[in-house]
């Protein structure tokens, strides 16, 4: 671990002489002297100055002569001036703050350094460089945070029990910095995280919902998982997925733990580079095997529907964690459902037909559920599993062979409801929905390949069948395919 250093750019000069101007001492402070301790990218900068922080904003500002223009939120007494060299730089006024029991919005009034570095989540994020001319680039340590990055250490710089008490969201702030950095917390801070975990329920759920998604986007998600479960978060956000936990044995029937399957098909789709939505989808694919759990004497333990219960679930707990309602859900939604079909081919003659419908269904989501049942195939008989893995990808080829062949990526049926009540002078029915299936079922099977003339000649056949004539309007070259058949 190096001890950080400024990097040579010109805007921090600029802030030091207007700092110097103002006779207001001022520090980079945070995360940004964090990640260039590790190593790391970090693009926003966070300056923290004794005195006022927009006064010295607006007088960096004047100094860029119109490279920068500051924005200012004079309620929060913070000001955001965007540079090209260093990202976005915030100014704020060192200060001390006080919590009332029912609230994590505290009170605010200036302070000294000390006290703003004390009012720090954790001392990894309490470390500061100066920006001021006597010490320029100078590290402020007033809490071991150096010591402790250097330890992989997740630690509060005051008493836990006060910093997670005064601001509950702390706890969740410490399991995801855990599992962004692959760091432990400090065993004190964590046992605090366990007798204070009740008070998360003073905090919004929008607030909770962005720090479990940087949970879910962490290299190792299962990680930040394991510890919320231990701490006791877990229960209190998401109740359904400690139902996954634990084995239930009857006689000689047992299952798997869930919840730790769960993790890992979880952590098998992080490796494979898998966006938010998919992760989520990882997530959710087993959500309701504990509601459908059933012990049938002769087979053992049941989830059978677990998928469908799923997919129906999925826009609930959308909503509750104040998720998005459109087109990721419907995703998500979409690969629950869908979860177990690949992995049932591999158990099966790997038919056209049955890679048509797969095709039909997932649609452009194809790739994505594919990676998805890949990622759960987690048997730790380590030969069952070589052999799954292995008649996935015969699963996984016939795919791209069909794909190629009748491309069927977002299929669309030919003939439409519209073109069936044109062609029989019919209004909407059920009539009309079951010649479109039939029309549908037969391209699936490859009775009929989707193209104008073969499937509006087995739409007249069809209707033939059901006592329905094609109204005039219908060209004759298809009423002559239907009398004389369509020779599918």
């Amino acid at each position: 671990m190096n001890l950080p250093q400024l990097p040579e750019l010109p805007i921090f000069r600029t802030i030091a002489a207007a700092a110097a101007e103002l006779s207001q001492p001022a520090y980079v402070i945070g995360g940004y002297v964090r990640d260039l301790a590790l190593g790391r990218a970090s693009k926003d900068i966070d300056v923290v100055t004794v005195g006022d922080g927009i006064a010295l904003a607006e007088a960096v500002g004047r100094r860029l002569k119109g490279r920068g223009r500051v924005t200012v939120f004079k309620n929060f007494g913070t000001a955001m001036l965007p540079t090209q060299e260093a990202g976005e730089i915030e100014f704020v006024g060192a200060r001390r703050e006080s919590y009332r029991a029912e609230s994590r919005k505290p009170e605010v009034e200036a302070g000294t350094l000390a006290e703003d570095l004390a009012r720090r989540d954790f001392t990894i994020n309490a470390l500061g460089l100066s920006l001021n001319e006597a010490d320029f680039g100078q590290l402020v340590d007033e809490y071991n945070g150096l010591e402790d990055l250097r330890q992989r250490t997740i630690r509060t710089p005051l008493d836990p029990d006060i910093t997670f008490s005064d601001d509950p969201l702390r706890m969740m702030r410490a399991v995801r910095f855990a599992a962004q950095l692959n760091f432990d917390i400090e065993p004190d801070t964590f046992d605090a995280i366990a007798r204070n975990k009740e008070r998360l329920r003073i905090v919004s759920q929008e607030r909770i919902t962005v720090e479990l998604n940087k949970i879910i986007e962490s290299p190792t998600p299962s990680y930040g998982f394991k510890l919320l479960f231990t701490s006791g978060l877990l229960p209190l956000i998401f109740p359904k997925m400690v139902l996954l936990h634990g084995v239930e044995k009857v006689g000689p029937h047992s299952h798997k733990d869930n919840f730790y399957h769960t993790l890992q098909v979880l952590d098998n789709v992080a490796a494979a580079g898998g966006d938010l939505w998919l992760r989520w989808a990882a997530l959710l694919h087993d959500i309701a095997k504990p509601a459908t759990k059933r012990l049938d004497p002769k087979i053992g333990w049941t989830f059978h529907g677990h998928e469908d219960k799923g997919a129906r679930w999925v826009p609930g707990i959308f909503a509750d964690f104040k998720l998005p309602l459109g087109e990721e859900m419907r995703m998500v939604q979409k690969l629950v459902r869908l979860h177990l079909r690949p992995i049932a081919l591999v158990k099966e003659i790997v038919t056209d037909s049955a890679v048509r419908r797969l095709l039909f269904e997932a649609g452009d989501d194809i790739d994505r559920l594919m990676l998805l049942c890949r990622a759960d195939i987690t048997s730790k008989d380590h030969q069952r599993k070589e052999r799954y893995l292995r008649n996935f990808g015969v699963v996984e080829q016939k795919l791209r062979e069909v794909e190629e062949k009748d491309h069927l990526r977002n299929f669309r049926p030919v003939i439409t409801g519209e073109i069936i009540m044109e062609t029989f002078g019919l209004k909407p029915s059920k009539e009309v929905g079951e010649l479109k299936n039939a029309v549908m079922e037969a391209i699936l099977e490859g009775v009929i390949p989707n193209e104008k003339e073969p499937a509006l000649a087995f739409l007249l056949e069809q209707g033939k069948a059901k006592g329905l004539a094609p109204i005039p309007a219908v060209p004759a070259a298809a009423a002559d395919a239907a009398e004389h058949g369509s020779g599918a």
